[in-house]
């Protein structure tokens, strides 16, 4: 089960695409290399799209519905079928050879204009079929950010581009009409009505301007001097094509009266630089904007200052993932890229997975290891250089609860009494109540990962030599035992079963070794089966199971007493490497990816 936890990813100052199917029911917009469809009325309902090579920066339906074209950073255009859940590829092309920027069908879906930044050209026209060009689109010296074709006969396509102009053309095939030169500065949107009786752009100056959908004219603007005070990204007409709603950098959306040309509403989106308004889509009663932060927000005619609901989660890549019970009820923890923890409540019986997040200021920077500590928080370590320890029940990152390290932390580990381990590049620290009580520096070799025993009496460190450093936990200091285990590369990563019972290591030589603890650290059993090298280890809570996530793109579930006896999730984050692994119960295993989604697998043995 694939949880809904992708979000538009967003660029400062560069407007999202975000489609519309003809029948209403879902929303389109990319992430990375993913095409995300996303169901208007439920969104944790999600189907993604993971078959281009590049970067995808727009996808649109055709008209008909049956199939979407998504464009990608390297120019290429795939067209794929939408009824079937294998999303077949029907047609391929690159008709430009930069970035895709937007994409328009002709009403009968059989044509196709692309447009963006290339070498000769910025935009091509061409039969959806095989390709042949059914005109030109010309008249601009800059990359072009927008194009619409009117949806009635007779055609007409227009375009707006960073040159600060639209062009007008008429066809099929399309030629070249005049330029219109009313904008200041980028044009970064152009739309016909549904009806074809208008377009209108909107550009980097805040203006919106108006013109008729047959003749090119210029017919008005939106809002008198200005119509934002921010520069505009994207606008959508109402389906009856009698106004449009404007998402804009000065963090609002606007409703307009079209035939008025004013303003009817006024949606206030917040104050920081993240509630920028970069994309907009009007879909039957549904009105949605993305911030700069990534956020979906439904807008509420009758409450402009809060948004109906706003869809939250991940937009960066994900490093790791923790499950902790809060009342009883399992949540996913997850870390990411940018410094931001995400809170899913887990997929039982009863309800869908909910996203949320803490509230205040968190990490600066990467979260590169999150676990939960006896007192209900969650511990964290960041490349921003801290330990932060966060309640979950409160939900918000506290100011106070954050340790300073000297160097980057790789790796935290927590036990009993109180106790974390925080394996740094080039120092282990040990922290006591939140306050580091002992540091050991010159280990004479690179420490990896750290694990607490459960019992809190001793901690493993793993190396870069290949070996598993053992040290004893005395009071409040590290005492070296001297005493060293041997694996067969550098360590990737290492876990204690819950019960103390065993550790387990895995190598970048693609070994994982489980050692007994109660027979002095003998070797218990080696596993074998990853064809790169795994990052990634969970225990599950019954103590005779681990998961294992690796380069290779696969998950094994191993059995402790049998190496023969595993289980393989193959594909379980196509074309991304698994970056972390917790257990919900001993028959649920949750997966992340660098491709920013959570997954949640049901394991029966």
């Amino acid at each position: 089960h694939p949880y809904n936890d992708h979000l538009p990813q967003m660029e400062r100052g560069v407007a999202k695409v975000i489609g519309g199917d003809p029948k209403g029911n879902n929303f389109l917009y990319t992430n990375g290399k993913c095409v995300i469809i996303r169901n208007i009325e439920n969104p944790a309902i999600a189907d993604i799209y993971t078959e281009h090579a590049h970067q995808v920066t727009v996808a649109k339906y055709a008209p008909s519905g049956f199939y979407i074209a998504s464009g990608d950073a390297s120019g290429k255009i795939r067209i794929w079928d939408t009824t079937q859940k294998e999303h077949m590829l029907k047609y391929e092309y690159t008709p430009i050879s930069g970035k895709v920027k937007d994409i328009a069908w002709t009403e009968d879906s059989k044509r196709i204009a692309v447009v963006g930044d290339g070498r000769e050209k910025f935009g091509a026209v061409f039969l959806w079929d095989s390709g042949s060009s059914v005109g030109e689109v010309s008249g601009h010296s800059k990359l072009i950010n927008s194009v619409d074709i009117r949806q009635k006969r007779p055609y007409r396509l227009a375009t707006a581009s960073d040159d600060t102009c639209a062009s007008f053309f008429e066809g099929p095939p399309f030629k070249f009409k005049f330029t219109l030169r009313d904008h200041g500065q980028f044009v970064n949107c152009i739309r016909f009505s549904p009806d074809g009786s208008r377009f209108v752009t909107a550009g980097a100056d805040g203006q919106i301007f108006i013109y008729d959908g047959t003749t090119g004219e210029r017919v008005g603007s939106l809002g008198g001097e200005k119509a934002h005070k921010g520069g505009i990204y994207a606008v959508s007409w109402s389906p009856d094509s009698s106004q449009l709603i404007s998402a804009s950098g000065d963090k609002t959306v606007k409703l307009w009266d079209v035939g008025a040309t004013t303003a009817v509403t006024t949606f206030n989106l917040g104050s920081d630089v993240t509630d920028q308004q970069l994309g907009c889509l009007w879909q039957k009663d549904h009105l949605l904007s993305i911030s700069l932060s990534g956020y979906i927000n439904y807008l509420d005619k009758n409450n402009p200052n809060r948004p109906i609901r706003t869809i939250k989660g991940h937009t960066k890549s994900i490093q790791c993932v923790t499950v902790h019970k809060n009342e009883g009820r399992p949540y996913i923890y997850s870390g990411s890229h940018d410094g931001h923890i995400n809170i899913l409540s887990a997929l039982t019986d009863c309800q869908t997975g909910e996203n949320d997040c803490f509230s205040g200021k968190g990490h600066s920077n990467q979260v590169s290891k999150i676990v939960t500590d006896e007192a209900n928080e969650l511990v964290t370590c960041s490349m921003d250089d801290t330990l932060r320890y966060t309640s979950i029940s409160k939900k918000e990152y506290s100011a106070s609860d954050v340790v300073k390290m000297d160097f980057q932390p790789k790796s935290v580990s927590v036990a009993a009494g109180g106790l974390s381990l925080a394996v740094c590049i080039g120092q282990i620290v040990l922290v006591k109540d939140k306050k580091k009580v002992f540091t050991l520096d010159n280990l004479g070799y690179e420490a990896e990962v750290g694990a607490l025993h459960p019992g809190g009496t001793t901690a493993a460190v793993g190396g870069a030599d290949g070996k598993v450093h053992l040290y004893s936990v005395q009071g409040n200091t590290l005492k070296d035992e001297g005493k060293a285990l041997e694996v067969k590369g550098p360590i990737t990563d290492m876990a204690y079963s819950n019960d103390g019972a065993y550790l387990a290591a895995i190598d970048d030589k693609k070994v994982i070794t489980v050692f007994n603890v109660a027979d002095g650290y003998s070797v218990k059993n080696e596993f074998y089966g990853h064809h790169a090298k795994p990052v990634t280890l969970a225990w599950s809570p019954d103590n005779e199971h681990f998961a294992t996530g690796g380069m290779d793109m696969l998950v094994y579930v191993w059995t402790v007493s049998d190496p023969d006896q595993r289980l393989k999730i193959p594909d379980s984050h196509r074309l991304h490497h698994v970056s972390g692994l917790a257990w919900i119960d001993a028959h649920t295993l949750v997966t992340t990816s660098h491709d920013a989604s959570v997954k949640q697998w049901t394991i029966t043995y």
